[in-house]
């Protein structure tokens, strides 16, 4: 039997579903192993080009071996051949070691059958202290033989803690708080120059402070070619019950950046009705962005925003404005908390006092407090009286709108002293509030759709960080006090909104 006709690559498809119904979820879980359908793994092998004869294939965290697979069907399925292939898989889940032997078994076969010597190896040391192992320099280390191509669907899992893991990478210089990124990242420093890598990951990497050290290597070490977006969470991994935005990228080991980058896009594994985009290289990173968020655009509608967004061209920095995170954490001070407003505490705003724009307080309903207790310990969780923006930190990825802002006006809300809790982000300047009208005009402008559009094509989390909010680019002070002028006792309608926005962008065009 020829291995990697389509029956044999369903039959692959098959172990992975009887796999997940044999074994526990929550042990899949506890080591972040998901196995990768073969119509994914399909389309992932098809991005890599015919650029090399002698091929060294690199599958960490290999499972049942359908990414190498489907790999090796792709190079025997060109018209020229390669002089060679090498396999070498990396697994230390034995209950599914049987099963990456048999496919590394079948694809010797199939190479024999087209006289293409092959190698397959299957390593169930632990990848991360191999790959560090053979990549530290020493004087008496033997060159190490790179790899041509690196396919991988990494463990999806935090580095918790003083773990050995995380000790064993810091000394690395690999300072990461996922297993797929120092999985991505010991792989690159795997491949040869040249060498080409694709890999399907949580898309969380491509902004936010955490993952900034990653961002910076993957970008300086890799030429991004074509980015592929899910825009359903629940699709990609759906039988194992997985919610998560992944994403596919292809790049190559080079330190030169690309002119443009394919983006492509579908719900889910079909392909072929994929939307897809050329996008210029400076829209994906902007080059004055010393963060290196990775913007994903989709269709052409993302373009519009984006050319919208143009008429944009202040910064929280040249408006003298700052955002911060809300100073009280309730679980830590709830012993000052009180349920209703009473002598001696201040108001204490939570996400739940959010109304048509404004902050409506107290609520004489709900589960959480309205006052927190003015003493010498809590004396750092307060601001003064003023104007403040807020926007809710967190939203469900189904909400209409990803970004949602409320004005704090102080002549509705008699009290010297506010708290801000730790589920709002609050706009202010130096500490203290903002003039009325440009508090106003911020927050109609953050309440736009297509600053929430813009928003969401780099924002690969329900979460709205305030290093989030610093990247967005933001109308001049004259503009927002424009803005402000229309907000009068209430925020106007979303329609009204973004009929403000557009008029002003066509009057910068």
């Amino acid at each position: 039997m020829i291995f990697m006709k389509t029956e044999s690559l369903n039959k692959l498809d098959y172990v992975r579903q009887s796999f997940n119904a044999a074994t526990s979820r929550t042990d899949r879980l506890e080591i972040g192993q998901f196995l990768t359908p073969v119509p994914i793994a399909d389309f992932m092998s098809s991005l890599f080009e015919p650029r090399t004869k002698k091929v060294r294939i690199l599958d960490p965290g290999a499972g049942a071996g359908v990414l190498f697979a489907t790999c090796v069907k792709k190079l025997l399925s060109q018209k020229a051949l390669p002089a060679s292939i090498e396999v070498a898989a990396y697994e230390t889940d034995r209950a599914i070691l049987r099963y990456l032997q048999e496919t590394m078994n079948q694809c010797a076969e199939l190479c024999k059958d087209k006289k293409v010597p092959f190698t397959g190896m299957i390593n169930e040391d632990d990848f991360i202290s191999s790959a560090i192992s053979e990549t530290e320099e020493s004087l008496f280390s033997a060159p190490i033989n790179r790899f041509t191509h690196v396919i991988l669907n990494p463990p999806y899992k935090k580095i918790n803690g003083e773990t050995e893991t995380r000790t064993m990478l810091y000394s690395a210089g690999i300072e990461v708080a996922n297993l797929y990124a120092a999985f991505v990242w010991l792989s690159v420093r795997l491949l040869e120059p040249d060498g080409q890598i694709v890999a399907i990951t949580p898309r969380s990497f491509c902004n936010g402070p955490y993952f900034k050290k990653f961002r910076i290597a993957f970008l300086d070490m890799l030429n991004l070619r074509h980015i592929h977006v899910f825009t359903s969470r629940n699709k990609v991994f759906g039988d194992d019950n997985v919610l998560q935005e992944n994403i596919i990228y292809y790049a190559i080991r080079n330190k030169s950046n690309p002119n443009k980058v394919i983006v492509s896009a579908s719900e889910s594994d079909d392909f072929n009705n994929a939307n897809t985009l050329t996008i210029p290289y400076d829209q994906i990173v902007h080059p004055d962005d010393r963060d290196y968020f990775i913007h994903l655009g989709i269709d052409d509608s993302t373009i519009n925003i984006m050319n919208q967004m143009q008429c944009f061209k202040s910064t929280l920095d040249k408006l003298n404005l700052s955002v911060s995170t809300g100073r009280t954490v309730d679980f830590r001070a709830k012993e000052y908390l009180r349920q209703h407003p009473q002598e001696n505490t201040a108001p204490l705003i939570y996400p739940g006092h959010f109304q048509e724009g404004f902050i409506s307080w107290p609520l004489k309903t709900g589960k959480k407090p309205n006052a927190i207790i003015k003493s010498d310990e809590t004396s750092d969780l307060f601001l003064e009286k003023g104007y403040y923006v807020l926007i809710k930190r967190f939203s469900s990825k189904e909400q209409k709108r990803r970004l949602m802002a409320a004005i704090f006006d102080p002549s509705r809300i008699d009290a010297p002293l506010v708290s801000f809790e730790n589920h709002v982000n609050y706009f202010h300047r130096n500490d203290k509030g903002l003039p009325g009208t440009l508090a106003k005009g911020l927050a109609l402008y953050l309440n736009s759709s297509v600053v929430d559009q813009y928003f969401r094509l780099f924002s690969g989390h329900t979460q709205v960080n305030a290093t989030d909010l610093r990247k967005i680019p933001y109308p001049t002070e004259k503009q927002l006090i424009k803005f402000g002028d229309c907000v009068r006792e209430q925020m106007p309608d979303q329609k009204a909104i973004d009929d403000i926005i557009k008029e002003e962008c066509g009057n910068c065009a």
